[in-house]
């Protein structure tokens, strides 16, 4: 990077967060993203759109016991712990109460992405504020976000209309629109959450450091303005 883009000529750019909200690292990943923004926005403009994904797919309806469903993932109770230490030193690095044995249970996250989608329809500022909500409801809360009463609350508390939220989530609005879209990522190579897909150029997987995500933001701002015809190839962050 030769420069650093400035406020007057910096291009706007936009981030397409690929999420699933039973991942905890995607809460941290949400976290270290804005304190990324409250960077890089002295200097540009960046639109944050958030995209649905799946960790697993095949959980029902209304999930399943956590506690035994993380210890058959990790091989008991131990492996279980040791899986999730490093998620509770980074939360507590982003200052997140992450309550994680207070979760009921694994929750089949299909539905909280449709009501991802439809708060995207009242504008990014109320999407950014229910996947907050929903991220603070299952993490903090220990609530289930496969549970139709609570989807419906976290919508109303990002200031989503309830009635319509209830409506459409009785019904499958959007369930196949969804479901495409997070076989679109995968098509396009998505395997972990987060993934930071800036401009749908260049890819930063995982939750990097809120100065790995600022950099990357600065690379492809420099990279539109030194050459604004060419698009920078994909890079993936392990």
């Amino acid at each position: 990077m030769t420069s650093t883009p400035t406020l007057t000529t910096a291009p706007a750019l936009t981030i397409d967060v690929v999420s699933d909200v039973m991942c905890p690292w995607c809460y941290i990943g949400k976290r270290r993203l804005e304190a990324a923004l409250a960077d890089v926005r002295k200097e540009m403009d960046v639109e944050v759109r958030w995209r649905p994904y799946q960790l697993d797919p095949t959980l029902p309806k209304e999930g399943k016991d956590r506690k035994q469903y993380l210890e058959d993932k990790f091989g008991g109770p131990e492996g279980a712990e040791k899986a999730y230490a490093p998620v509770h030193a980074a939360g507590q690095a982003e200052n997140i109460p992450f309550a994680l044995n207070d979760i009921p249970v694994s929750a089949n996250t299909l539905d909280a992405h449709r009501v991802i989608r439809w708060a995207g329809t009242e504008g990014l500022v109320a999407q950014d504020a229910t996947v907050e909500a929903l991220f603070k409801a299952y993490f903090e809360d220990g609530k289930n976000i496969g549970d139709d009463a609570v989807l419906v609350e976290a919508a109303t508390e990002a200031g989503l209309d309830r009635e319509i939220v209830a409506r459409l989530l009785a019904g499958e609005a959007d369930k196949d629109t969804v479901s495409a879209e997070i076989d679109q990522a995968r098509q396009m190579g998505v395997t972990g959450v987060p993934c930071f897909i800036i401009d749908m150029k260049y890819a930063v997987v995982g939750a990097q450091p809120a100065e790995a995500l600022a950099d990357a933001m600065r690379k492809v701002a420099q990279e539109k303005l030194n050459n604004p015809e060419a698009a920078p190839e994909a890079d993936n962050d392990a």
